[in-house]
């Protein structure tokens, strides 16, 4: 008999604090809690890897669906950024978060997915409908508890697969319209004067909303680009150091390289970038165009999305082709507009990388689509896709979409920001500092071969390596 993942041994302790939550702070009777309707959603009881949320659709019972929109709600559903539930609602969305998600610095999570879901929905409001879900209450999280965020049901089926599967190249123009008029707002918001740093928020006593440490690092906020990424790289690296695999990457005198790149390499990898002092809100996990074939790319420099599976946070209609929501803000924060490009819109052509190689058929790929990226003009005819082993080749028809889209609504994008390829290749370095295969417990769980760990241990150093000498150091 298999193991009972992480995650599901603790399925029903998770429903049992659900019924009492409503109780606590809807005010439903336990009667009325033990008969809501509690439905999981994006769940798979058997993946091994810990959820960073369990996010649930609640229904309660006919009866008391009318006391939902009173005005009889505890202090946990008044705290800043809520609006009280509607009058009519029938469902809604409960996040519960993971205490047990690794690398997420749970003490300000629940609090900067709020602030930012609240700054979201300012930026966006001239779309109607509304794309950004309400939220109606929340609590905030701690090592040893769940925090949780009671939020607007919104409509609309995920997007991920239509896009991939069903979808005419026409169909997903219309999309990518769509995606890139999301991106231009999200950009183009004037920031409250009270968010003064770089990284993630919180509420003050007064209940604005100000800088806080960014939650997927446990740092910051900072006072500039260039301190945001020193600050990530020296918490990677004290992790690094406690690694037994990594042991702070002292052997063959690669951190001697690391340090002298944080020191002197930083001021010149962003020398570059004219527009260093943009700051704008940064979904972080806004959309992929396929879906994922692995487990996880090598070294992501943050954890990734929910499930360590293809998700997707946009939904759509697929009568209308209009996209409905754009949700999950447990990642997003306050950085350059650049970082979007970085962490959202996958590999397949939509996403900015930074230099990963020139040997192989997919480097010297990689590094023909930064180049159309970076000047804004692809080739003609385009490339024929080269086929990889670790994922779906890439896609040059949609990447040349996506560019055109951007360019169109005067998108701030990897063409019109003027060092961004130096910038990104300080992204490389910071991702290959904990690469994901020799630091993720469930992982190394799953996989306890030493010598094979050692080996992959091996290939990181080099890929490190070679991304230092890329770089001068």
């Amino acid at each position: 008999m298999a193991a009972v993942s992480h995650n599901h041994a603790k399925y029903q302790a998770r429903l049992d604090y659900i019924q009492q939550l409503l109780v606590d702070h809807l005010d439903l009777s336990s009667e009325d809690a033990e008969q809501t309707k509690i439905t999981p959603i994006q769940y798979d009881p058997e993946c091994p890897f810990k959820y960073n949320n369990f996010v649930y659709r609640i229904s309660p019972p006919t009866s008391t669906l009318a006391e939902l929109g009173s005005a009889n709600q505890g202090p946990t559903l008044k705290r800043p950024g809520c609006v009280p539930i509607p009058t009519g609602t029938t469902e809604f969305i409960l996040r519960l978060s993971n205490p047990d998600a690794e690398g997420i610095y749970q003490e300000t999570r629940v609090q900067n997915e709020v602030g930012m879901l609240t700054i979201a929905s300012a930026a966006l409001r001239h779309i109607t409908p509304p794309v950004v879900p309400r939220v109606f209450g929340w609590n905030g999280a701690s090592p040893d508890h769940h925090g949780w965020i009671m939020q607007e049901l919104m409509p609309g089926t995920p997007l991920l697969d239509d896009f991939a599967e069903n979808m005419s190249l026409d169909q997903k123009k219309g999309i990518l319209t769509q995606m890139a008029t999301l991106l231009k707002a999200l950009q183009d918001y004037p920031l409250p004067a009270t968010i003064e740093g770089w990284g993630g928020v919180t509420f003050d006593d007064s209940g604005a909303i100000v800088s806080a440490p960014m939650c997927t690092v446990g740092d910051g906020p900072w006072s500039s680009l260039e301190d945001s990424f020193r600050g990530r790289l020296k918490v990677k690296l004290a992790k690094a150091d406690e690694n037994p695999y990594l042991q702070g990457w002292r052997a063959n005198g690669v951190r001697e390289r690391i340090d002298a790149f944080i020191e002197h390499g930083l001021p010149a990898q962003s020398s570059d970038l004219t527009s260093k002092q943009d700051r704008a809100i940064v979904h972080a996990d806004f959309s992929e165009f396929i879906p994922s074939t692995s487990l996880s790319p090598l070294n992501p420099s943050e954890p990734v999305a929910d499930t360590q599976l293809a998700t997707d946070n946009l939904l759509y209609d697929p009568k209308t082709g209009r996209i409905t929501a754009l949700l999950d803000y447990d990642f997003a924060s306050i950085l350059h507009p650049a970082y979007e490009f970085f962490r959202s819109f996958s590999s397949n052509g939509g996403q900015f990388l930074g230099w990963s190689g020139d040997t192989t058929p997919q480097d010297q790929e990689a590094a023909a689509l930064r180049k159309a990226k970076l000047t804004g003009q692809f080739p003609s005819p385009l490339p024929a896709p080269v086929p990889s082993e670790n994922g779906p080749a890439v896609d040059w028809e949609l990447a040349q979409a996506w560019e055109h889209e951007l360019r169109n609504l005067d998108v701030k994008r990897p063409s019109t920001i003027q060092g961004i390829d130096r910038v990104a290749d300080v992204d490389e370095v910071l991702g290959s500092l904990l690469p994901w295969r020799l630091t993720n417990e469930d992982f190394l769980s799953m996989n306890p071969d030493k010598d094979e760990t050692m080996a992959f241990r091996r290939v990181a150093e080099k890929q490190l390596v070679s991304l230092l000498d890329h770089a001068g150091f």
